[in-house]
C-alpha cells in the first residue's frame, strides 16, 4: 500500500450519518487483503476494465487485521439514478434520459429512442399542442412517453402520435420536453430529434448503425 496517497483527503474513523453501509463482499475482500483502499463502484456501471474515478463512491480501508477501519467518500463521484433513488425507468426513452442526466449514457442515446417512439402530447384549446415554460425560461411542448408520467401530470386532454411528428406541429420556438412529472425531464433540440429520425431511417435502409446526433437538456 502506498501510505501517502492512501492518506490523503482522508478523515479518520467513521461518521454514521455519512458511511454508507459495509457490503459483505467489502468486509470479505478486507479480510483477504489487509492494509489495502479498496474502491466501492456505483451499480449502475456496467463498463468493461477499470471504472472511471467518477462511477466510485468511495474507498473502504481495511486495518492490518483485515478489519474496516474507515471510509473515504469521492468527491468525484456522480450518483446513478440508482443511487439517487429514482423509481425505475418505465421505457427506453425514461430509461435513456435517467442515464444521460446522470453522465452513466450517451446523449444521443435520448435522440435515437425517442425518434422510434410515440408520445402523448398535451392539447391546448383546439386541440393544439400545449404551450408551457420550463424551469429555465425555455418555451416548450410537453410530451410524455409512457402512461405512468402522463397521468401524473393530471387529467388533461392529450394525442398519442411518433414524436417526431411532434416537431412539424411545434409553435415557433419551442422545443419538446419529455415527461416533467417524471424524476428528470429533459428538452430536445427539434434539429437534433429529426436527425436522428433521418439517420434512423438512413441506416435501416443501408443495414448499418443508428443516428448519433444529440443535444438535450436535463432538469431534474
Amino acid at each position: 500500500m502506498n501510505d501517502t496517497a492512501a492518506a490523503a483527503g482522508t478523515a479518520p474513523g467513521h461518521d454514521e450519518e455519512t458511511t454508507p453501509p459495509v457490503p459483505e463482499e467489502i468486509r470479505e475482500a478486507a479480510r483477504l487483503s489487509p492494509d489495502h483502499w479498496l474502491g466501492m463502484v456505483d451499480p449502475t456501471w456496467a463498463g468493461s476494465g477499470e471504472p472511471p474515478n467518477w462511477a466510485v463512491v468511495g474507498q473502504w480501508r481495511a486495518d492490518l487485521d483485515g478489519e474496516i477501519a474507515e471510509w473515504r467518500p469521492n468527491e468525484e463521484y456522480r450518483p446513478s439514478p440508482q443511487a439517487l433513488d429514482w423509481p425505475a425507468p418505465t421505457d427506453p426513452v425514461d430509461e435513456a434520459v435517467q442515464l444521460a442526466a446522470t453522465g452513466y449514457g450517451p446523449g444521443e442515446a435520448v435522440t435515437r429512442t425517442l425518434a422510434a417512439a410515440e408520445v402523448a402530447m398535451l392539447l391546448g384549446p383546439g386541440r393544439t399542442p400545449l404551450s408551457a415554460v420550463s424551469p429555465n425560461g425555455e418555451p416548450v411542448v410537453p410530451v410524455f412517453t409512457s402512461p405512468v408520467h402522463l397521468q401524473a401530470a393530471g387529467r388533461f386532454g392529450y394525442e398519442l402520435l411518433p414524436a417526431v411528428d411532434v416537431l412539424d406541429r411545434l409553435p415557433e420556438g419551442h422545443v419538446l420536453y419529455l415527461n416533467p412529472s417524471g424524476a428528470v425531464s429533459m428538452t430536445v433540440d427539434s434539429t437534433a430529434l429529426r436527425t436522428a429520425a433521418e439517420e434512423a431511417e438512413s441506416a435501416s435502409a443501408s443495414g448499418t448503425d443508428g443516428p448519433r446526433s444529440a443535444e438535450s437538456t436535463a432538469e431534474t
